[in-house]
Parts: structure tokens; sequence; C-alpha cells
């Protein structure tokens, strides 16, 4: 009923997607990652960059991920960027729970809506009812 040719130019095929544990643990090693280019920028602070950078991670990595994997995406990146970006030396610091609450949340949500996005289906299927009193 319906195909599409693999070589044609509308052609995508589906993805696999990282299941929750797996999206974490990437999310956590490119959080270091992110954390070493900040460094090598000389950008490790409480800033934009390092907040725009850690985003970032979260689409790309929420791109590729469930959408069940969202908060532990959200979570290494809150970690990474609390841990090497705002608070240095891998301590972890607390502003209080709303402020972390709300950078959690924000990562989360970026995450969530990168993966929510890829997992759409690439193209609507039509299909015509078939009717018995009109002819075919």
């Amino acid at each position: 009923m319906y195909s599409a040719r693999p070589g044609g130019t509308r052609y995508h095929p589906v993805l696999e997607r990282l299941s929750a544990g797996t999206a974490g643990s990437v999310a956590l090693l490119a959080g270091g990652g992110v954390a070493l280019v900040l460094g090598v920028l000389g950008e490790l602070h409480s800033g934009p960059l390092p907040y725009v950078g850690y985003l970032a991670l979260c689409a790309l990595v929420g791109r590729r991920s469930r959408p069940a994997a969202a908060p532990l995406i959200g979570l290494a990146a809150w970690l990474c960027r609390n841990a090497f970006a705002e608070h240095h030396h891998g301590e972890l610091g607390w502003a209080g729970p709303w402020v972390e609450a709300g950078h959690y949340a924000v990562f989360t949500a970026a995450a969530l809506l990168a993966a929510l996005a890829a997992a759409l289906p690439r193209r609507s299927v039509r299909v015509a009812l078939l009717r018995p009193d009109r002819p075919v």
C-alpha cells in the first residue's frame, strides 16, 4: 500500500533511538567534552555561552534519544554545567531550589522537545476510504 524507494530524494530511513540509560551516559560524557571546550575557550563561568552550550548538548542528544530519556539528559547537563562551568573544579554548588530546578527544567525541556520532534512521523500516509457504492 505504501512504499518509498531508498534511492529517492524523499526517502528518510527510520533512526534507532537511544534508550534512557544510554542517552544519559552519552549526555554525561558529552557534557564533559563541552566543559573541556569551554575551558579551552576560557568560558568556564556562569554566563550565557556555557548555558547555550549545554542547551545545544541537550537538543543534540535528545534528538537521537527516546522521549523518556529527557530527564536523564537534563540531569547530566545540569550536573556538568553546575560542577564545571558554574562552580569549577567538579564541585556542585547550590543556588537554591527554585534556581536549580529552573535550570534542570530548561535542560530537560530542550531534550524533550528535540526528542518529540524527532519522534514524529516523517510523512503522512494518505489512505483513501473505499466505499462499496463508489467504483474504483
